[in-house]
């Protein structure tokens, strides 16, 4: 597969583009056929290098955000579809699977196997990116089964759900005697408000409505429970229903699922750039750093940067408009990714799963030398693509409603060309000309574009199929 099948993208710092090419290049080694176990586009997406071939929820949900951009060279839906065939009677899907055997990977912490409930969240975004609204009328029942599997099994008397910390993905987080996870609740409300807007799609008025009750629901209670005045932050239940003291980062999922208004959202983003807590020099650490036990080695989720949740807290930033500061964290975690790839010292690197909080490098976890594991292309592709792609040049698509939001914080040479929109190839570049500054364009077919330059000027364009041009100060 050449590199040209993919959209090219532009940016003034060619090593950001470099990696960017390299992790398109490097997935194609990730999609494994479980039948030969050997590299096929007809396999699934996995980490190769683990020692049982399996498939995972929430890793094969993430990857789905960065697979949409790869003009349909990769199918993002693929793991998804082997989930929703495992669902069983009862509507159980479990959180991960052996793909040799085809049975789920059982846990003792978590017999259930019950994982992060965010296939919706990853169904909107699909739908934005494909426009396939019968794929959504196909998946909906599978959804719906799914939630009142959750409902039946995890919910309680108080309106929140209690499941094992571990199944929230963090394995060893300090978060003992937790009974009801911040962030699995905020993960329900997240999935909530996404079936309702699946539910508006398929102009199902009565779908849309019920999960938009059981949202703000969950919303007043997480708000009322979960919440810290004193600390600024969403904290974990213990069964008593009582705060745990200790702030992980599953504190920042309320902010995607737009749970906080806007004065909790602001004490909560005040974390990001608190040295004490959530401020590091790399961003973000699993564990804030006045936790006893933080490790500026990471130890797993004692501190360590996993690009899975920076891709959380990025996304959960947009949704409260800070654009700005979003991209400020983007380009600061990837640069620490491009130092894990290419070190200063001239040693081998490579793409990890995880990176120490305090300066470069991967992160360490004593006792295991599998730790982080290398060339993780599952989600790393969420730094090198996604967030380069929606951060950091700064495009927002939906092929249904045909449009193409552009946010520019700085006027500098980047852009992307030839990105498919559903049999339509487009092009948008910022260049430097003699007449001041301008944007390049082609396209297939017409669409719509918004401009927001530096918070100052928006304006919203329709772009003609062919080549076309405009200046920045005409606008």
């Amino acid at each position: 597969m050449s590199k040209k099948d993919f959209p090219k993208i532009h940016f003034y710092d060619q090593d950001f583009v470099d990696i960017y090419d390299k992790t398109w290049n490097w997935i194609s080694d990730s999609w494994i056929d479980p039948k030969t176990n050997e590299v096929s586009t007809d396999g699934f997406f996995v980490h190769p290098g683990d020692s049982q071939l399996a498939i995972n929820q929430a890793e094969s949900i993430f990857s789905t955000f960065f697979l949409v951009y790869s003009n349909k060279n990769y199918a993002a839906e693929t793991n998804l579809d082997y989930f929703y065939k495992k669902q069983e009677s009862n509507g159980a899907i479990r959180w991960m699977y052996d793909l040799k055997t085809g049975a789920p990977v059982v846990d003792s912490r978590n017999p259930e196997g019950i994982g992060l409930p965010l296939f919706a969240w990853a169904e909107f975004n699909l739908y934005h990116k494909l426009a396939n609204k019968r794929r959504v009328k196909e998946v909906m029942p599978v959804l719906q089964k799914f939630m009142e599997w959750i409902d039946a099994n995890f919910k309680r008397e108080n309106g929140l759900y209690s499941v094992p910390a571990i199944a929230c993905g963090m394995d060893n987080s300090p978060r003992e005697n937790v009974c009801y996870p911040v962030d699995f609740n905020a993960c329900i409300a997240i999935n909530a408000l996404n079936m309702s807007s699946l539910g508006d799609i398929l102009n199902d008025k009565e779908l849309s409505f019920q999960y938009k009750r059981m949202y703000f629901s969950l919303k007043t209670r997480i708000n009322s429970y979960m919440w810290n005045e004193e600390t600024g932050f969403y904290h974990d239940l213990d069964e008593n229903g009582s705060q745990l003291p200790v702030k992980t980062i599953a504190g920042f999922w309320p902010l995607l699922a737009e749970i906080p208004n806007a004065d909790k959202a602001d004490s909560l983003i005040a974390h990001i750039s608190n040295p004490e807590t959530f401020g590091s020099e790399h961003p973000f650490p699993t564990l804030s750093l006045d936790s006893p036990t933080f490790s500026a080695d990471g130890e797993g989720y004692n501190g360590s940067v996993y690009p899975i949740y920076n891709f959380m807290v990025i996304k959960g930033l947009e949704k409260y408009q800070r654009y700005d500061l979003a991209r400020e964290c983007a380009i600061r975690h990837l640069y620490f990714v491009l130092e894990g790839l290419q070190p200063a010292d001239g040693s081998k690197g490579d793409l990890y799963e995880a990176y120490l909080p305090c300066k470069e490098g991967p992160a360490i976890k004593s006792g295991d030398e599998s730790f982080p594991r290398k060339h993780c292309m599952i989600t790393i592709g969420l730094s090198t693509i996604a967030l380069m792609i929606e951060n950091v040049i700064g495009l927002s698509i939906s092929l249904p409603r045909k449009t193409v939001d552009w946010i520019i914080p700085n006027l500098e040479i980047m852009g992307i060309e030839k990105l498919s929109l559903k049999r339509n190839l487009i092009t948008i570049l910022s260049h430097k000309t003699p007449r001041g500054w301008g944007i390049q364009m082609e396209s297939e077919k017409l669409y719509y574009f918004t401009i927001n330059i530096l918070d100052q000027k928006k304006k919203t364009l329709p772009i003609p199929s062919g080549k076309c041009s405009m200046l920045i100060d005409k606008l």
